[in-house]
């Protein structure tokens, strides 16, 4: 049990963690926060509101609030929310907040810089040159220092300073040792979690529970952003429920010659997502907003991966080459992808 408040950094406060720095802070840790633009100014003025969809509001308020790490200052627990394309910009200065014992919780969807470290066997401690081309996140991030988690979550900015959050069963953040060991730090952020409402189980296979998650990420995500379709109309179409299967046992076939355990099937997978309903992914909001695509971690390690354990996966690399095509057209010529509704005539 824990006997004294954390100090807790919540580095990129947008939906996920401004839910969790605001569950956090209403627990009694002392808690940070790394924001942005309207949201920080909000969250300075009025504080950082939690909502569901039953009406329930809660104004947590927290220790600080910046736009800049080097107000943070040494931490207990560094949590990173950010997506994984924003780590190599934010990893340098992680540096200021670490104190002898910080642990760096990341979040990130699809597969981790870390991967390899602490797993084992022939490819222990490779570097992934898809999520971390120059090593920056190996070198400013040591390994040493991560916890895996995973977000099993649906949340949302429902405007500057107030996050908008659903309770459905299944929800949580499972939390791994790199190495799967119970250490008294991942026993004492899962505690800190729980204690504040949040279902943090620690699990000692944390690559597992990151491919379960994958599964979804890695057809949703571009199968929707590519289509502007939501979840539940890829559902709808035989065709691309299909693809979405077929996707799933590509990446399997890669992820169990690594020695993953998958705990459901491809369309037990499938299953969890339509039982969710008609929602946007991440990857189609940041196509319709103009701003840069998850197409590394999800798709693009594994490929790398593919090659590495020579496997074929002839869907995955076109899904991923059409998304990266999608990510360039995006980023050079600096446009929003928003479909238009046409105006009927009669």
């Amino acid at each position: 049990m824990l006997t004294a408040p954390l100090r807790i950094c919540v580095v990129g406060a947008g939906a996920i963690g401004g839910y969790l720095a605001g569950k956090l802070a209403l627990a009694g840790h002392e808690v940070s926060i790394v924001a942005r633009g309207e949201h920080l100014a909000a969250i300075r003025s009025r504080g950082l509101t939690l909502a569901d969809r039953n009406g329930h509001r809660a104004v947590a308020r927290l220790a600080h609030a910046s736009d800049s790490l080097s107000a943070a200052n040494s931490q207990d627990y560094l949590i990173l929310a950010v997506k994984s394309h924003q780590l190599p910009n934010i990893a340098q200065e992680l540096s200021g907040c670490y104190g002898d014992s910080t642990t760096v919780v990341t979040l990130q969807n699809g597969i981790p810089w870390w991967y390899f470290h602490g797993h084992g066997g022939p490819h222990e401690g490779r570097q992934l040159t898809s999520v971390d081309p120059d090593g920056r996140l190996s070198r400013y991030i040591p390994a040493q220092r991560v916890i895996g988690a995973v977000v099993h979550k649906a949340a949302c900015l429902a405007e500057p300073g107030v996050v908008l959050h659903t309770d459905v069963p299944g929800d949580s953040f499972p939390l791994g040792e790199l190495d799967g060991r119970s250490t008294d730090r991942i026993r004492t952020i899962s505690d800190a979690l729980q204690g504040a409402g949040i279902e943090a189980p620690v699990v000692d296979r944390i690559r597992d529970e990151k491919w379960y998650k994958l599964w979804g990420n890695m057809v949703f995500n571009p199968v929707c952003a590519l289509t502007h379709a939501n979840c539940e109309e890829v559902f709808a179409l035989e065709e691309t429920h299909r693809l979405g299967l077929v996707l799933m046992e590509e990446a399997r076939a890669v992820a169990e010659k690594l020695g993953v355990r998958f705990r459901a099937t491809p369309s037990d997978r499938m299953d969890r997502t339509r039982s969710i309903g008609p929602i946007q992914p991440s990857m189609l909001q940041d196509t319709e907003a103009g701003r840069p695509l998850e197409v590394e971690a999800m798709l693009g390690a594994i490929v790398e991966l593919g090659r590495l354990t020579q496997t074929d996966m002839p869907h995955v690399q076109a899904i991923y080459a059409c998304t990266k095509l999608l990510a360039s057209v995006i980023a050079h010529r600096r446009v929003q992808i928003v479909p238009q509704r046409l105006a009927h005539a009669g």
